[in-house]
């Protein structure tokens, strides 16, 4: 059963739920299953969100973090690169993070330095990384809450070598990022 406070729809819980391994890659090399493409290029904002749209760009962003989710990559890009707020700001850093432009995704995150979800990511990183053995990079992520440079600079460092226990860390850390994010811009768009 759905909370009725929760602004997603059936709809938009069922496209999360399509393929239990999305969002694993750190920097993934081709796009997720056919049939989160075939869903999601069928639905429009307001099929994610239950209620009143009361903010079209963050429920365009819901959008583009579906397909980001499901490692489309190209079509997350073209929705977040046309909305002009913090909120596109951030998602279209972490689809350049996870295509490999580490610069690129550095400048747009720079563009979303006061965002909400930034808070929250700082308040929720350190159990996560808390609990492993200290290492400068971790520790660049959380030495001032919340740093997402940090994040792409790991990220950058363990990408092609699955073996590096930071690796499972820095999918960890993607994964909490993208959930705040999407919480954030869930609670944001719809009533």
């Amino acid at each position: 059963m759905l909370d009725p406070t929760d602004p997603l729809s059936k709809a938009g819980r069922m496209v999360l739920a399509l393929d239990p391994s999305a969002y694993r890659q750190l920097v993934p090399t081709s796009p997720g299953i056919t049939q989160a493409r075939d869903i999601l290029e069928s639905l429009q904002p307001s099929d994610l969100l239950t209620g009143t749209i009361k903010n079209s760009d963050e429920a365009q962003a819901v959008l583009a973090a579906l397909w980001l989710w499901h490692d489309y990559l190209d079509e997350s890009h073209r929705l977040s690169q046309n909305i002009e707020t913090p909120t596109g700001a951030f998602w279209h850093a972490i689809m350049h993070r996870r295509e490999g432009d580490f610069s690129n995704s550095k400048y747009w995150y720079g563009r979303c330095a006061d965002h909400p979800a930034l808070k929250t990511l700082a308040a929720q990183v350190g159990d996560l990384v808390h609990q492993l053995p200290a290492d400068k990079s971790l520790l660049k992520i959380v030495m001032t809450g919340w740093s997402p440079n940090g994040l792409v600079d790991l990220v950058e460092s363990v990408y092609q070598t699955p073996d590096d226990p930071r690796h499972e860390t820095a999918v960890r850390l993607q994964q909490l990022e993208w959930r705040i994010l999407f919480e954030n811009g869930t609670r944001a768009a719809g009533s």
